[in-house]
């Protein structure tokens, strides 16, 4: 009976591909440096907008968004998709962008400025990563590539539905270009496997971003 199931032949390993683009995401091998930076971007008496701390790379940083507003208002959806947003006779989504001191920007409603197939995006960029929540409490992360240039560093919010007009808070970009440089790499990133679970993680929010 040993013989009976035949061993299946070795699956050739997959090619790696090219090491990713640092405006994709997060170094996967560098720990950043932290700032709390505690920062009510917009409020009201029914929702609030908050970046609670910002993780610096020497390629760029990341930023946590968090959100409140009351449970019961289901409406109040950050993240809502442009498609069930239309079906409800408004856009629920929260939009947020960045702006350098030389006047460049990002935000995610729209993709990398500049950017071609397999080229470096002319502008900077902002992509979401991980989050979620409920019951009123929603967190999105963003990464932001490159890092930005010295001078005011602004957070831009709007969320009509939740009665938050285009909203403005800064920073100075000294505080970001200084905890980049309390990164540690660990090590560098190297080639990412084809169909790897990073990869596909990085082309899916792209592919989002996209549409």
């Amino acid at each position: 009976m040993s013989d009976f199931f035949e061993v299946p032949p070795e699956r050739p390993e997959r090619p790696p591909r090219p090491p990713r683009p640092p405006w994709f995401g997060v170094p996967s091998g560098t720990l950043p440096g932290v700032i709390p930076l505690e920062l009510v971007l917009a409020r009201n008496n029914v929702a609030a907008v908050y970046i609670s701390r910002l993780a610096a790379y020497p390629s760029g940083f990341e930023v946590d968004v968090i959100t409140l507003s009351h449970p019961d208002n289901d409406e109040l959806d950050p993240g809502m998709l442009p498609l069930r947003a239309r079906r409800r006779g408004s856009d629920g989504r929260l939009r947020f962008g960045v702006e350098f001191a030389n006047g460049a920007r990002a935000t995610n409603i729209g993709g990398a400025p500049g950017a071609e197939p397999g080229k470096e995006p002319t502008g900077p960029v902002l992509h979401g990563g991980g989050g979620g929540g409920g019951g009123g409490r929603w967190r999105q992360a963003y990464w932001v590539w490159p890092l930005p240039p010295p001078g005011p560093l602004a957070f831009v919010c709007e969320w009509l539905v939740a009665g938050i007009p285009v909203t403005r808070q800064e920073i100075d970009a000294q505080v970001v270009l200084d905890a980049a440089r309390r990164a540690l790499v660990v090590f560098e990133d190297g080639p990412q496997r084809e169909g790897g679970p990073e990869w596909s993680a990085v082309q899916a929010q792209a592919s989002r971003r996209d549409r």
